[in-house]
């Protein structure tokens, strides 16, 4: 192992011992100046890294993932053994290269030999040499899966002249290794002998060996079969030669008449690939000779890219390659041998973000040999090109433009990461897994690879499935991707795709099939201002190109005449709500499918929010709406005090309503009426709810203001009764005031004015203490009028903001709320709560971009809720990016953990309170939820991911219900927003109200009505200390009832304790226990005409 980058542990003698003493050094030793060593890792700190903590961060990581020095001991035993049992494998006779009786029936050729016929001979004799190779001797391999390459030299003697042709080197390699796994299946040393394709590349099988008992996991050692290094020649591998004849593969008896055959790079790729690993290998040790900053720095990328899924698969930017890029910077000089880890990790990436190789590919060959092919060559016959130092082999020859693209834009958004001091970039880079879900704002899974076969047809790729070696995923592949990029150019700014992959097979089994890699999946992600633009603009009508895009958009193009005069080709997609337009990608994908003779299934979230597709627009009527409401209210004549602020404070009012209001008249025959109102009538249902939309009304401020509580309330009454009046005389509105407030009915919906004074919280504050002096001090009352007041119109109108930013920010909000709901969990965590935290996903989306899509927002929600270290961490949500002192909040917040809220938000204009949090969720409640996420997360994920399988998405939206200890069930016609639950009843009771914007002149509706919250309220008054009670306030059947534990307990008999009680002997003594059979009878009795019944699931309660 090399030296640890950072110093040796001088400072801590018997630091190794179990209990660490603290080093006695004398003064001489205390006071010595820091010696060049340490100067130089204090200044590497100061320059490179943010802070001391990113230092100590990847030092841990390093520690992590190295290997062991224990186990490298054992793994090194377990290679030599492997090398005595290889020498001693028998030769076996000559036969026919398709005569294969001679191999045992418990032993499948790991090769799919389509065609099966093929000249050539062959037999086996065993390994001329036998070398470790790759990332082992290195010391580059990382936990937690350790592979140690081997390279079997097979002997010059098994080849004849012409086995570059027709898969016929290949087929050898393929036998040998199936005779090498026939007879080590047999030892004792293995638990494991299996076949896998090295980076699931069909043509390159390797054989797979697992030591036996508990060191099974310890260690993989992958042997590769490679040829005799001088055994052919390099010429007949360039990019533009061909080694697989078309009369052969396409199983002809004799080649067309003056066919000139196809160059096949892939496939002479992949034979070069086997004579060159002993090469790489010096080059990479003489790299990492003396350097010991190479080998933490490829451990950091490699974490880099399996956090980013890109390292495994074919056509993967696998370890070996990051490491070829690491040695290629170092021979450009681009990195030097005294550079730390961190500053190998920053080079390599910057250099990935800032070179396409797909355009401009490079090379690590050293002097220029005339005969050899240019880059120029590589890049006709490749996408992408990185050439090693023979200057015949192409490094990235499976790797797609599109792949190479999404390295490059991972490598972009990194770098921008590291440069930002408010982000911890260590936890965001290295510690985030970025699965496809969660990172793209589409996704789209082709169901069965087969049908890529009709792809390759109607495409006439025949050329590239033979250079595939009948591989038509990977043929197909590039040519699918670059279609999709075309047509999306203008929306998505990325284009990506899943690595096709095989696991490992046992050696008694078939090879796996092409189509054997299961379902592809496809996932973009948008430029926002254009994702869900109904028009695509194509050239000019006479310019050349209107041809190729009258060809590229088939029937859908058509010729449209511009504002600007231009006549262009254009293609117009329909959609007429947000919802429909944030779908025209999926139309376009449709369209596409149809060229391409596949269909990609989309996994999209939908979700009955009852006409969730109009609801965006429903809340813009809603805010339009408002927006005439405050500017009457400003224009006010007659008013003793003019209004100087009217503030919105409902949720719809910043798009974060989950069922925002709908326009309603109510019928006056449903209710019962009294003078100007209607109140709900005994024989009929429930009225529907209709939810009073809160806004604050500021009054200026003046002298005659009275200084006293009492008379602030009861001037405000008298603005709240003028109010109604004027609004009654000068816009005809019907309103009807109460003492805390007016409410108006206007445009079908109810807004809920409150008058505020700006100095009223202040004068709430006031104590006089027993001496008569005169001091402020927080109460609860000043402090829920600050809130009501200051605090959320501030919120309302900074998410309104972020609305504007971000459009799907509500809609993602309202997803998340319908869930918490759906838990039955919304009355244990605020509205606001919610919002703020929906907020910080697209303020600090790091290492994501903002979600463009609800449902990449709602996963990453969820992922959130489960992920984050809510102990630990207070979670800052920077509004306005109106906070500096981050790190000053963190440090409080250490300091005075234990008097903190569980779940801590900071916000510019709440750094310390947490407001939003300080009641609930409380830690049980907290702990529930972290669950419910993180077992929502992985059941919506796997649902997503798996097309074959048929699953309800509102699976997650049901709440596991054999949790609780009763159940009360309501009757539905008491239910006002029965309508709104998860499944939807098929019919439900009128509601007594018609959807109208326009009525004017009507008797009061009923406002603000739900019997099952009125009736919780009962309950959590007269049950509070036996009981919690939980309830999907979005049309929930059911109120769920948890006993509390405590309240269990027998207490000691006293009098004024007896509420809920009864009394009972335990050992000889007088006890009071909770009498349950009455309290089931009280839940009844107080629900009358709402409860059906009420179900006590449990026997927990027992005492």
């Amino acid at each position: 192992v090399f030296p640890s980058p950072c110093g040796s542990q001088k400072g801590f003698p018997g630091s190794r011992s179990a209990d660490p003493q603290p080093a006695k050094l004398s003064r001489a030793e205390l006071y010595k100046p820091p010696t060049s060593e340490e100067l130089t890792q204090l200044k590497e700190t100061e320059d490179l890294f943010h802070s001391s903590l990113l230092r100590l961060q990847i030092e841990e990581l390093l520690k992590e993932v190295t290997l062991k020095e224990t186990k490298k001991k054992k793994i090194d035993a377990f290679l030599h053994e492997i090398n005595s049992l290889l020498g001693a494998i028998p030769e076996t006779p000559e036969t026919e290269l398709t005569d294969q009786a001679w191999l045992s029936e418990d032993v499948k050729v790991p090769f799919l030999q389509v065609p099966f016929n093929v000249k050539g001979r062959f037999h086996f004799v065993p390994p001329a040499e036998l070398k470790v190779v790759g990332s082992y001797l290195l010391g580059t391999c990382i936990r937690p899966e350790i592979n140690v390459d081997i390279a079997v030299t097979m002997p010059r003697e098994i080849f004849q002249d012409k086995d570059n042709l027709n898969q016929r080197y290949h087929r050898k390699r393929a036998l040998y290794l199936s005779h090498i796994a026939q007879h080590l299946s047999k030892e004792k040393l293995f638990g494991s002998v299996k076949f896998a394709y090295m980076n699931s590349n069909h043509l390159k099988p390797i054989l797979l060996l697992r030591p036996q008992g508990k060191d099974e996991k310890m260690v993989t050692v992958r042997l590769h079969a490679c040829p005799d290094p001088g055994l052919f020649k390099p010429s007949r591998f360039y990019p533009s030669k061909n080694n697989v004849r078309t009369a052969w593969f396409m199983e002809q008896s004799s080649p067309k008449e003056g066919a000139t055959e196809p160059p096949t790079p892939h496939y002479n790729n992949s034979i070069l690939c086997d004579t060159v690993m002993l090469s790489h290998l010096h080059l990479l040790s003489n790299a990492a000779t003396d350097f010991p900053g190479m080998k933490d720095g490829l451990a950091l990328l490699k974490v880099w890219l399996n956090q980013r899924q890109l390292s495994k698969g074919l056509g993967c930017f696998s370890g070996f390659l990051v490491s070829m890029l690491v040695a290629y910077l170092l021979m450009k000089r681009k990195i030097v041998k005294m550079m730390s880890g961190y500053q190998v990790l920053r080079s390599t990436l910057q250099f990935l973000a800032t070179t396409d190789l797909s355009v401009t590919g490079i090379s690590l060959a050293k002097d220029a040999d005339p005969s050899l092919p240019v880059l120029d060559d590589f890049h006709q016959a490749f996408e992408v090109v990185f050439v090693d130092p023979s200057g015949l082999v192409n490094l990235c020859a499976d790797m797609t433009a599109s792949k190479y693209h999404q390295v490059q834009f991972e490598a972009k958004r990194c770098m921008e990461i590291l440069d930002d001091r408010m982000v911890d970039g260590f936890q965001v880079l290295l510690m985030t897994p970025k699965p496809m879900l969660r990172t793209f704002d589409h996704v789209f899974h082709l169901k069965h690879v087969s049908k890529l076969q009709g792809t390759c047809k109607k495409m006439q790729l025949l050329n590239e499935l033979m250079d595939r070696g009948g591989n038509y995923v990977a043929a197909a592949l590039p040519f699918v991707v670059s279609l999709l990029a075309r047509g999306l150019s203008q929306r998505a700014q990325l284009v990506a795709h899943s690595l096709p992959q095989i696991s490992e097979w046992p050696i008694d089994a078939e090879p796996p099939k092409h189509k054997d890699i299961g379902p592809l999946t496809f996932g973009l992600l948008f430029v926002p201002e254009f994702a869900a633009s109904t028009l695509e603009k194509g050239p000019q009508a006479d310019h050349l190109e209107a041809l190729e895009f009258r060809t590229f958009w088939g029937e859908k193009s058509e010729l449209r005449r511009f504002q600007d005069g231009s006549i262009c080709e254009a293609v117009v997609w329909e959609a007429s709500t947000v919802c429909q337009k944030r779908l025209i990608p999926e139309q376009i994908i449709r369209h596409l499918c149809g060229l391409l003779h596949v269909s990609l299934l989309p996994c999209v979230l939908s979700l009955g929010l009852k006409d969730t597709s109009l609801s965006q627009e429903a809340m813009v009527s809603v805010v339009c709406s408002y927006d005439d409401l405050s500017r009457k209210l400003w224009n006010l004549k007659e008013l003793p005090l003019t209004v100087t602020a009217v503030q919105g404070v409902h949720p719809a009012l910043r798009y974060t309503d989950v069922f925002p209001p709908i326009p309603v008249k109510p019928i006056y025959s449903f209710h019962n009426r009294r003078k100007h109102l209607l109140l709900p009538s005994e024989e009929k249902p429930c009225p529907a709810y209709i939810t009073p939309l809160k806004i604050i009304c500021h009054m200026e401020g003046s002298g005659q203001w009275p200084q006293d509580k009492g008379a602030i309330k009861r001037i405000k009454a008298a603005f709240h009764l003028q109010l109604a009046e004027l609004l009654r005389q000068q816009h005809q509105l019907v309103c009807r005031p109460a003492v805390t407030h007016t409410d108006v009915y206007k445009d079908g919906y109810v807004f809920r004015l409150q008058v505020a004074y700006h100095r009223e919280p202040l004068i709430l504050k006031e104590v006089v203490t027993p001496e008569g002096m005169l001091k402020y001090q927080d109460t609860e009352e000043s402090r829920q009028l600050e809130l009501e007041t200051l605090h959320l119109p501030y919120l309302t109108s900074s998410l309104h903001g972020l609305q504007q930013q971000h459009p799907v920010f509500g809609s993602t909000s309202r997803l998340a709320k319908r869930w918490i709901s759906a838990q039955l969990l919304s009355d244990s965590i605020s509205d606001e709560c919610v919002d703020l935290l929906v907020a910080f996903l697209f303020l600090h989306p790091a290492p994501f971009t903002p979600p463009s899509s609800p449902q990449v927002g709602f996963l990453r929600f969820l992922n959130l809720l489960a992920t984050f270290d809510w102990k630990n961490n207070p979670l800052i949500v920077n509004l306005n990016t109106g906070l500096t002192g981050e790190q000053e909040i963190k440090n409080k917040f250490v300091a005075a953990r234990s008097r903190l809220p569980v779940m801590f938000l900071a916000t510019p204009k709440d750094q310390w309170s947490s407001m939003w949090t300080r009641e609930r969720p409380s830690a049980q409640i907290l702990q529930r939820l972290v669950l419910l996420a993180s077992e929502s997360r992985r059941a919506l994920e796997e649902q997503l991911m798996d097309p074959l399988s048929d699953q309800d998405v509102k699976m997650v939206f049901r709440p596991p219900l054999d949790f609780y200890d009763v159940l009360i069930h309501l009757n539905p016609n008491q239910i006002p927003r029965h309508l709104e639950s998860v499944d939807r009843p098929v019919k439900s009771a009128s509601r007594g109200v018609v959807k109208n914007s326009s009525a004017m002149n009507i008797l009061f509706p009923v406002v603000d009505y739900d019997p099952v919250q009125l009736y919780l309220q009962e309950l959590r008054d007269a049950f509070d200390d036996l009981a919690l009670f939980f309830y999907d306030k979005h049309g929930g059947e059911v109120i769920a009832v948890l006993w509390k534990p405590l309240s269990f307990q027998p207490q000691p008999f006293k009098v004024s304790s007896m509420k809920g009680r009864k009394v009972t002997t335990l050992n000889n003594e007088l006890v009071c226990v909770p009498n349950v059979e009455a309290i089931l009878e009280d839940f009844e009795i107080l629900g009358e005409g709402l409860v059906k019944s009420v179900e006590a699931r449990t026997e927990k309660w027992t005492i």
